[in-house]
This record gives structure tokens, C-alpha cells and sequence, in this order.
């Protein structure tokens, strides 16, 4: 059997696909798709998989949408941090659903209730209750949560880290947090892109392909070579970021 993860959060999609794997290794992983729009391409291309996880709010709309762009009759196990209203519904139409943190009890119960629907070819009383569910739900697009804390390794434990305490991120071979009072820990992300994706933009930038840096780190800025600009950070950190010609339009936006 194949299966699709709908999932915008790059760490909640590789915990998902590995939660899954772990349940059920035979369950085949086609494509982990970050959103809306990547999963519409996907779908114009591909057959539907037998089984599909879908994030209920991801950062360019509802996951509810999906079902308007293309023809789906795969059932579905949505997961969701928050909706109460959604799982509610879920409730009363028995539609599977998976609240974030996901725990693995959970996920394993939802693969077996699936394979016994599909064991008994009750899939299509299935799809009748989410087009029920679909029709109840409203799908107007929730404002995007940002991380308020990340969590990273320091002195061998994992501690919690306030995003607003976070002067920047760093990639050498692994990616690091440095804290306003200079303290320097080893992140849980894998890449930059990751931590772009769950901080809040109007506090962090992209500076390079190694730093993100905060908003309250920058100590001044001047213009370098090149149509560069050079961003210096506060003390204690004091070092210099350049960012780059093509970026430095988008920058001047954000910082003004």
C-alpha cells in the first residue's frame, strides 16, 4: 500500500514519516508535500495513493481546499495542533484524526482502523462522511503560527529556547542557536530551511545560506561591495553578515 503526507512543518513531516515507518513498514511513502499548491502539482501527475495524511492547516490555506482542486476518493487521516472545532467533527463523523505531538499508540490504532475498513470495503461509507464533514467546515484560512520556543541540545540535555532570546542561527556541520547572552547550542533542525519555515518572519531573516539572524541582533548596517549589505551583530556576538545583492531589496523591506 502507498500513502501521501501532507505536512508544511519540515520536522512534523520527517517525525510523521518516520512514525509511520515504524508502525508499518510496509506502508510505501510516495511524496511528502509541504502544502496546497505542491500537492495539486503532485495529484495532476500521479494516481491517488490508498492512503492519505493531511495536515488540517498549513501555510497557504486549509488542507480542506484540496478536495475543490482535484478529485480525491482516498480516505484520509488528518492531523491537527489545534482545531478543536475540527475535531469535533471528527468525532461525531469517525473520521480519523491524529492530534500533534503525534503520539504512536494513536497512529497505529488509525492504520488499523484504516486497513479494517478497507479489509470489510466500507472505504466508501468513509469518503461519504468526509464529504459530510467537508460540507460542515468552513474553509476560510487561519493566520499562520510561529514557533514561540525551540528546543536544543545543551550539556546533554534538551532545554527550551524562547524565540525572542535567539540572536541567530548558524549552519556550520550542524545548526546552531546563539542566544542574545551568547550562549551557543546545537539546534534539532537539519537544515536552515527548517527554521525558516517556523519562525516568524517579522523577527527573522534569511540572511545567507548560513544565517538567519533576528531583527533585535542587528547593531548597524552599511552598503559593501557589489550591491551588498553588510549587517554587524551586537555585542556579545559582534560579527558581520553580508546578504547578498539579490537579497538586499527583500532586506531593506523587512528591516524598514
Amino acid at each position: 500500500m502507498k500513502t501521501v503526507i501532507i505536512e508544511d512543518e519540515p520536522l512534523a513531516a520527517r517525525d510523521l514519516k518516520k512514525l509511520i515507518q515504524q508502525a508499518d513498514p510496509q506502508l510505501e511513502i510516495e511524496a511528502v508535500l509541504p502544502g496546497l499548491q505542491a500537492a495539486r502539482n503532485w495529484f495532476a501527475t500521479h494516481t491517488e495513493p490508498d492512503l492519505l495524511f493531511m495536515d488540517i492547516q498549513l501555510s497557504d490555506g486549509v488542507s480542506f481546499e484540496l478536495f475543490n482542486m482535484v478529485r480525491l476518493e482516498c480516505p484520509v487521516i488528518f492531523t491537527t495542533a489545534y482545531n478543536e472545532y475540527a475535531i469535533r467533527a471528527f468525532k461525531v463523523n469517525s473520521i480519523d484524526y491524529l492530534l500533534k505531538p503525534i503520539d504512536e499508540n494513536e497512529l497505529v490504532t488509525a492504520l488499523e482502523k484504516f486497513k479494517k475498513l478497507r479489509q470489510q470495503n466500507n472505504l466508501p461509507e468513509l469518503k461519504q462522511q468526509l464529504q459530510s464533514l467537508l460540507q460542515d467546515l468552513p474553509l476560510a484560512s487561519p493566520a499562520k503560527k510561529y514557533k514561540e520556543r525551540l528546543m536544543a541540545h545543551y550539556r546533554n540535555t534538551l532545554v527550551p529556547v524562547q524565540t525572542d532570546q535567539i540572536s541567530c542561527l548558524m549552519k556550520e556541520e550542524l545548526i546552531y542557536l546563539l542566544t542574545f547572552d551568547n550562549q551557543r547550542m546545537i539546534s534539532e533542525f537539519e537544515t536552515l530551511e527548517e527554521a525558516e519555515h517556523v519562525l516568524n518572519p517579522s523577527s527573522f531573516f534569511r540572511a545567507n545560506r548560513q544565517y538567519i539572524i533576528h531583527m533585535n541582533s542587528i547593531e548597524n548596517i552599511r552598503h559593501g561591495f557589489n550591491g551588498k549589505i553588510i549587517v554587524k551583530l551586537k555585542n556579545p556576538i559582534s560579527m558581520e553578515i553580508d546578504i547578498s545583492r539579490e537579497k538586499a531589496a527583500s532586506f531593506k523591506d523587512w528591516i524598514n
